[in-house]
C-alpha cells in the first residue's frame, strides 16, 4: 500500500545531524560503501571535494572507496582528483566493448562497474563549500533502514543576488510541475534533480540509466515504479553552494527532463529529440541554434553481459 504524500514526506525527511557516526558505524558492519563523483573540467573545485571524501573515509571508516568519473575533461580534473586520493577512470576506459556516450548518466551507469560498494553515493563535483554531511546524510537512512533504496538529498540553494533559498530553477519551473501533473505520488520530493543522492547497488543495477540530465530524474520516477513509494527517503542536507548556469543551458537541461517525464509518463519515445534556441549572429540578426538532446539510455547494469562476473580491484 502506497503512504499518502505528506505521511511519507514526515517520516523520511530528516536533518544530515540526526545521524551521529557513532550510530552510522555501529549500522554500517560488513556494509561496503563507495562514493562517486562525475566530473567534467572541474579541476577548481573536484579536489576540494575529494578531499572531504577521503578525510571522512579516513576519520570515520565509512567510506570505503572514493571514485571520480571523468566524463571527458579537457582540463586537469583527473590529476587533481588522483592528487586529492581518488581513484579515477575515464569514461572510454570502463566497458569499452559498449562504446562510450557524453554526458552525466554514461558516467553514473559505469561507475557501476568499477565500484565495489553495497552502496553507491554520488556526490557531484562541482561544489564550492563540500560538507562531510552530504554523505553522512544520505548514508543515514540506508545504514539504518533496510526498506530503503534510493535517498536524495535537499537543501538551500543559494543564487547570488536573489536570496537565501533560491536556486533550483529547472526544478521549480519544470521538474516540480510535470511531477505534480504526471506522478503525483513524488510531489514530496524536495530535490528531484539533486546531484547528491544513493542508493542500494541492487536497486542501481536494476533501473536503466537516462543519458544527460535526465539521470536523475528517470531513476526517481523507475524507483518508484519498481520498489514503490515506501523505497525511496529524503535527507536535509542544510546548504549547497556551487556553480549556476547560464539561461540557455538551463533551456537544454530543461527539454531534456520534460522528454525524459514525457517518455515515462505516456510510453512514448522521440526518435531524435531537439531544441532550437536563437542568438544573434555577426550582423545583429537572431541565429537559429539546434541542440540534440542526449536522451539514450543505457540498459540495466544487471543485464549487461560479464557484469555479473566481473573481476573488481578493489581501491
Amino acid at each position: 500500500m502506497k503512504l499518502p504524500v505528506q505521511t511519507w514526506f514526515d517520516r523520511s525527511t530528516s536533518r544530515a545531524r540526526d545521524w551521529p557516526i557513532d550510530r552510522l558505524r555501529a549500522h554500517k558492519q560488513g556494509t561496503r560503501v563507495s562514493v562517486v563523483l562525475p566530473a567534467l573540467d572541474e579541476e577548481a573545485t573536484v579536489g576540494r571535494v575529494v578531499a572531504m571524501v577521503r578525510r571522512l573515509a579516513e576519520q570515520t571508516g565509512l567510506v570505503d572507496e572514493v571514485v571520480v568519473m571523468d566524463s571527458g575533461s579537457s582540463d586537469d580534473t583527473a590529476a587533481v582528483a588522483e592528487a586529492a586520493g581518488a581513484v579515477v577512470h575515464h569514461r572510454d576506459d570502463v566497458l569499452p566493448e559498449v562504446g562510450s556516450r557524453p554526458g552525466k548518466g554514461e558516467v553514473l551507469w559505469k561507475s557501476l562497474a568499477v565500484t565495489t560498494g553495497d552502496v553507491v553515493v554520488f556526490v557531484d563535483a562541482d561544489l564550492v563549500d563540500p560538507q562531510p554531511q552530504l554523505v553522512t546524510g544520505l548514508l543515514g537512512p540506508l545504514l539504518t533502514d533496510p526498506g530503503v533504496e534510493l535517498v536524495k538529498g535537499c537543501y538551500d540553494r543559494p543564487l547570488a543576488g536573489a536570496g537565501s533559498t533560491a536556486g533550483g530553477r529547472v526544478t521549480e519551473l519544470v521538474a516540480r510541475p510535470l511531477l505534480s501533473l504526471h506522478f503525483p505520488e513524488l510531489t514530496g520530493v524536495v530535490q528531484p534533480l539533486a546531484g547528491e543522492y544513493a542508493g542500494r547497488r541492487r536497486l542501481l543495477e536494476a533501473v536503466p540509466f537516462c543519458g544527460g540530465y535526465g539521470v536523475e530524474i528517470a531513476m526517481l520516477i523507475d524507483t518508484l515504479r519498481l520498489r514503490g513509494l515506501q523505497a525511496i527517503a529524503q535527507v536535509d542536507l542544510g546548504r549547497r553552494q556551487h556553480s549556476h548556469q547560464g539561461t540557455a543551458a538551463l533551456g537544454r537541461m530543461a527539454a531534456q527532463i520534460t522528454n525524459v517525464v514525457h517518455e515515462r509518463a505516456t510510453g512514448a519515445r522521440l526518435e531524435a529529440p531537439a531544441l532550437t534556441q536563437f542568438q544573434r549572429d555577426g550582423y545583429g540578426r537572431y541565429a537559429p541554434v539546434t541542440h540534440s538532446l542526449a536522451l539514450e539510455e543505457r540498459p540495466p547494469m544487471a543485464s549487461v553481459e560479464g557484469y555479473r562476473s566481473r573481476e573488481l580491484k578493489v581501491s
